[in-house]
């Protein structure tokens, strides 16, 4: 059967009306004048006020960032001294401006970086977008076998009456349950062999990567329905993460994409596999139940270095020793994600990104605040098509789309181009186009443009 494949245009929520190129030119030069006015109006406050006001409330921002490091460092007494310093060290600044009165300059300053921000990202957001993935038309499955977890994302199943609607629209569904664990992947091998010609989960995303290996190994479609507490897969394929039942759609008016899949050691990944801190954390026997009180009391030790493996990265030609943290995403993250906590603008590219942390100190964490600009010395950011994790230990702790496993090292981490088909409905949110990093150097270019060819 032939298929037929079209482009999307770029997929936006909502979309936003792109700005001509002379509007482009003045919101570039707009960029430009309120930093200059930013910039004057410290100046003007340095003079009249006086450098020591502005060096006390700077120092008092500083002790607010040591502290928060102190806090994630330190245990016990230190601790909560630390965590008072934080609070208190911005509070103590903002009495001793309005004290001076210059609380009006502060929000006036604030207000014009805002506008700065706003107007330079909009100016660039013009040539930033990405394009939507390739649509194919596909006949809609005849056999559709579903596996759902009722307990995920605190019943979602079962509240959006996912099961039953499934089922009236001709599919197999298993919901999974009983005191014994079943294999899903197992289950989805056996369903193929018994004709099904669609494979879909409604549950997190360890599951999702477990049915979807199968899936592009068996070269069957993948339907995902965004039923977990996250669903970062999901929120990346464009699906509607609030009404997960919109998801199966898609079995009735579809269209399939092709996205790619990470692999580390012998297992499937569809965001990420994390070394290091997190994935200390993650393997924790009391992380399920105490997510916040096990990282904290775990924190201490792992980045200052006293506790884990000693873990070394190569990827793409890049070696870095001893980070504390290391994530490889199926895709890399969007270039404001320092955490891989947020969204990748496709999942399409080909290539891993690489993220390893370095925090050596107050200066680093303050770096790492305020973005990966600011963050070169702490921050390893790349992509590569292979990444290995290497350590002084036999084993380590991987946490792989967010579920704790122990892996022999080396451990190798590789992309798979295209290789599983995702059957989305043809009606869906999308994904918006990335925030553009603000390049004040194609910003001045854009700004001092005429307009003339």
């Amino acid at each position: 059967m032939t298929s037929h494949a079209r482009y999307a245009a770029p997929a936006e929520v909502p979309a936003p009306a792109t700005p001509s190129r002379s509007a482009e030119r003045w919101l570039a030069r707009l960029a430009f004048l309120l930093a200059g006015t930013a910039t004057a109006l410290v100046l003007i406050v340095g003079v009249l006020v006086g450098v020591l006001l502005l060096a006390v409330a700077a120092g008092g921002m500083a002790v607010g960032l040591a502290g928060a490091w102190w806090f994630l460092t330190h245990r016990g007494l230190w601790r909560w001294f630390a965590g008072a310093l934080t609070v208190l060290a911005p509070l103590a600044v903002a009495v001793l401006l309005a004290g001076n009165r210059q609380i009006r300059v502060v929000v006036a300053l604030a207000l014009l970086w805002t506008g700065t921000l706003a107007a330079g990202r909009r100016a660039l957001a013009a040539s930033s977008t990405v394009a939507g993935p390739v649509e194919y038309e596909r006949p809609p499955p005849r056999h559709p076998f579903l596996i759902m977890n009722p307990r995920s994302g605190g019943g979602k199943v079962e509240r959006f009456g996912l099961d039953e609607r499934a089922r009236s629209l001709g599919a197999e569904v298993v919901l999974l349950g009983g005191p014994e664990e079943t294999d899903v992947a197992d289950l989805a091998r056996q369903a193929v062999g018994d004709g099904a010609d669609l494979l879909g989960v409604a549950g997190g995303d360890g599951t999702q990567a477990r049915v979807a290996a199968v899936a592009a190994q068996l070269g069957v479609p993948f339907l995902v329905i965004s039923a977990g507490t996250r669903n970062h897969f999901a929120l990346d394929l464009g699906l509607d993460r609030d009404d997960p039942a919109t998801c199966l759609d898609a079995l009735r008016d579809g269209v399939e994409i092709r996205v790619d899949l990470g692999r580390v050691g012998d297992r499937t990944f569809v965001n990420n596999a994390s070394f290091g801190a997190y994935a200390a954390v993650v393997q924790s026997e009391a992380y399920r139940d105490d997510k916040i009180g096990t990282a904290l009391g775990m924190l201490p030790d792992l980045l200052v270095g006293h506790r884990g493996p000693r873990l070394r990265l190569r990827a793409g030609g890049t070696v870095r020793t001893a980070p504390q943290a290391v994530l490889v995403s199926n895709n890399p993250y969007g270039s404001d994600d320092i955490a891989g906590l947020g969204r990748r603008p496709r999942l399409d590219g080909g290539v891993l990104g690489v993220l390893a942390v370095r925090v050596r100190g107050a200066v680093d964490a303050a770096g790492l605040v305020r973005g990966r600009r600011w963050a070169s010395q702490s921050l390893t950011a790349l992509t590569a098509t292979e990444a290995v994790v290497d350590a002084d230990v036999p084993s380590l702790p991987v946490g792989i789309d967010g579920e704790a496993v122990m892996l022999p090292t080396p451990v190798h981490c590789t992309i798979q181009p295209a290789a599983l088909r995702v059957r989305v409905p043809r009606d869906r949110p999308g994904v918006p186009p990335p925030r553009p990093e603000l390049d004040w150097v194609r910003l001045r270019r854009l700004a001092l443009s005429t307009g003339h060819r």
